[in-house]
């Protein structure tokens, strides 16, 4: 994974990827406040012994269920293989999200109808076992097993070579299918590069972080761990960063302006025609960038427990004017104007940014 060579634009400046005596500086070292107030994050955003062994009782059933479907001679269902993916199967949940994924490749084409009929033989097996309440509710990309405790995502999809048989109206969208099948993908992907504890770590909070921070709401989770990997892992002499400069650059590398359109940028390693920017359109790319911006500002004057949220005011910084230490750290307006857009400018409309600490 690296800048995707299309690119003719210059690099932005990344001084972890500059040898010392081209800018000769002070070694900045591992910032330990930075450092403790991620590992405290981490373990507050981790889920409890309780919620973990729920979740995992709750997958063991379903795809034991899956399983015995999958052996069972001339089913109506016909499942050639169930994967686990997502944040459960790449060990960054977080607490109180008890939900996990599982893809689910069918050798039938799947209609909605096979889908719930799937999902509903899951909750009488599940009921015969138990005596508790469960449920199955469609959704776009398959569909969902409640019980009290935990939620499992079914997700379906086909071989690949079988998509291009499905009718739009009969059957689930291809580009659901699709997307569905790249689950695996990625975690597979990271399974291999992105399995370690100081990944974990720093994508944990990242997507806290997306959660409550002012556009990142479309910030793609998995462009989340393609960014983290990245940060902690492309440097001059292939030796992991720390913890805190991983946090720092990632925020940098957002500031500079990674994800907006036309910027150098990452390829997407499972989808080799495609790079991260491609998939925002002007105003959630411009969003991302310029919320980084302001707290990478925030990070460089001491505001770490804020940006985390491990402060107990809850100050949001993306949306409000804050003071550290004297330095008062306005959040950057946005570059591109939706409304103006709106009423029939097919451009962005570009506005200064003229913004001081």
């Amino acid at each position: 994974m690296g800048y995707h060579p299309r690119f003719k634009r210059p690099l932005p400046f990344d001084p972890y990827l500059v040898k010392d005596h081209y800018f000769p500086r002070v070694p900045e070292g591992d910032d330990a406040s930075v450092t403790q107030a991620l590992l405290t994050r981490n373990t507050a955003l981790t889920p409890t012994k309780t919620e973990a062994a729920a979740i995992e009782q709750m997958v063991t059933k379903v795809k034991k269920i899956l399983e015995t479907i999958m052996n069972t001679p001339k089913s109506n269902i016909d499942i050639h293989e169930v994967q686990e993916v997502g944040s459960y199967k790449k060990d960054t949940m977080l607490t109180k999200s008890n939900s996990a994924d599982l893809v689910v490749i069918l050798k039938s084409l799947p209609t909605v109808e096979l889908v719930m009929s799937l999902g509903q033989k899951i909750v009488d097996d599940l009921k015969a076992e138990q005596k508790e309440i469960f449920g199955c509710v469609s959704r776009p990309f398959g569909c969902e097993i409640a019980g009290t405790q935990a939620i499992v995502k079914l997700h379906i999809t086909l071989f690949p070579s079988n998509i291009p048989l499905l009718e739009p109206d009969l059957h689930l969208p291809a580009i659901i299918l699709q997307q569905n099948l790249a689950m695996i993908r990625h975690a597979r992907w990271f399974t291999e590069y992105c399995n370690q504890l100081t990944s974990k770590v720093l994508i944990r909070c990242l997507k806290d972080m997306k959660r409550r921070a002012e556009g990142w709401e479309k910030f793609s989770v998995w462009h989340i761990e393609l960014l983290s990997h990245y940060s902690i892992h492309q440097t001059l002499d292939r030796h992991p960063l720390p913890l805190s400069h991983a946090f720092k650059r990632f925020l940098q590398l957002l500031s500079t302006g990674i994800l907006l359109p036309g910027s150098p940028s990452l390829s997407d390693p499972c989808e080799k025609m495609f790079t991260l920017n491609e998939c925002y359109d002007d105003e959630t790319a411009d969003a991302i960038c310029a919320s980084a911006q302001t707290m990478l500002r925030v990070l460089c004057h001491g505001g770490i427990n804020t940006i985390l949220g491990n402060d107990p005011k809850g100050v949001d910084i993306t949306t409000d004017i804050s003071i550290w230490n004297g330095v008062i750290v306005t959040p950057l307006e946005r570059v591109f104007d939706t409304e103006e857009k709106e009423e029939g400018n097919p451009k962005p409309v570009v506005q200064e940014q003229q913004q001081q600490q």
